[in-house]
């Protein structure tokens, strides 16, 4: 199969066509601001590809989580201030993604222009992918181009439903560039391969740790996932978070690494405490002699070093989740030091998932990687192996 890209609209023929983009301006707001325009910033190539192109755009996407209703909370017009801002010329905001709203923008709209609809998921139809809710959807546009790698493992309206309906459709190109990114990952990554993988749970990574076993040379495990591994190895982690019921999936999955010949580093000393949040006592420990009455927080310097030098040596690094409780420092100094053990790496280096970017972001390393994901839990589904319908939904056969 292969992927529709912006070459297969033809640009050409896109002069005043109405061009629906799915984006992801899912943002953090407040106060009426967006805090962090990066979402916005990526799309960016996209979007100023087809406005030279001459297309009309109507561009939408989801913020938070309204429950298929109308809430003000939700909205995203200050997403549409901040863009306009960063492609430099007005952008129109619809009140409504469906109805009359939109076909009063579609009026107006001259080519190039831009106008963001509201809120997608002001509506229940949109993440049941309800038929009637995509055909109102689809019903103003020529052209389709998925952009939202984000939700590109969400079978919605917006993200498949639309693109069913329309015959011309294409995938941007931030869409294109992480599935060209994360499949070299299954397909051809240069050696060694390092995987990173860290977060508070097992659960919704184990399917991507299983895929990528056979590929890997080296897994280094950390955060509180670490602790049920370390579990499963007969450490004893006081009152760390250990997931209990899933202590024999993580002794399964150290023997298939082993079985596979897949070296896996398990911290080596751990970042212990008794109060995370008034900053109690503090204390490295080795999982061998851990307090009882403590929990671990985060990795510890021998650990933050052999994980460094593993990585200088890498052909290859991905890294998906925070090795400590990030959100609290001093807590954050392991995943900052692998960020920036990351951006030393002469290999080519991709992260995904929120806090593993705001922690590539603190170290002051994000220009310095190879491939950033906008989508941490797409990413780690595609790793997986599995099938994202907002890709699919974009695919021709050869």
């Amino acid at each position: 199969m292969r992927l529709l890209e912006l070459e297969d609209l033809d640009p050409k023929t896109l002069q005043g066509v109405v061009t629906f983009v799915r984006v992801d301006f899912n943002l953090p707001i407040a106060g009426g601001r967006v805090l962090d325009d990066e979402r916005l910033r990526a799309a960016l190539p996209t979007l100023n590809e087809l406005r030279e192109a001459g297309a009309r755009l109507l561009l939408a996407s989801h913020q938070g989580r309204p429950k298929g209703q109308p809430n003000p909370e939700f909205t995203l017009r200050p997403a549409a201030r901040r863009l306009a801002d960063l492609l430099g010329v007005p952008v129109g905001f619809a009140e409504d993604c469906v109805g009359e709203p939109v076909r009063k923008a579609v009026a107006g709209l001259r080519p190039g222009d831009v106008c963001l609809l509201e809120n997608l998921r002001f509506h229940a139809g949109e993440e049941k992918n309800d038929p009637e809710f995509a055909a109102r959807l689809a019903e103003p546009a020529e052209a389709y181009v998925g952009d939202a790698f984000g939700t590109a493992h969400r079978a919605h309206a917006s993200v498949v439903g639309v693109p069913e309906r329309l015959g011309r459709k294409a995938a941007g190109r931030l869409l294109a560039a992480e599935v060209t990114a994360l499949s070299k990952l299954l397909h051809d990554p240069a050696r060694p391969f390092v995987a990173v993988v860290g977060g508070a749970k097992i659960a919704g990574k184990a399917e991507t740790l299983e895929n990528l076993l056979p590929r890997l040379d080296l897994l280094i495990l950390g955060g509180a996932m670490a602790n049920t591994f370390l579990a499963a190895r007969g450490h004893s982690l006081g009152a760390s978070l250990v997931e209990r019921d899933r202590v024999e999936l993580a002794a399964t999955i150290l023997e298939k690494a082993q079985a596979a010949g897949v070296a896996v580093l398990l911290p080596l000393d751990l970042v212990a405490t008794d109060q995370i949040e008034l900053h109690g006592r503090i204390e490295i420990v080795a999982p061998r002699s851990f307090p009882e009455d403590l929990l671990a927080v985060d990795i510890g310097p021998a650990t933050r070093a052999a994980a460094a030098q593993a990585l200088s040596g890498a052909g290859t690094v991905f890294w998906n989740g925070p090795l400590g409780v990030f959100e609290t420092p001093p807590f954050d100094e392991g995943s900052i030091a692998v960020a920036r053990a990351l951006a030393a790496c002469p290999g080519h280096t991709v992260i995904g998932g929120g806090e593993t970017v705001a922690a590539a972001r603190r170290a002051g390393v994000l220009d310095r990687l190879g491939h950033v994901s906008t989508g941490g839990g797409a990413s780690l589904e595609l790793l997986a192996g599995k099938h994202l319908p907002g890709v699919a939904v974009l695919e021709v056969a050869e």
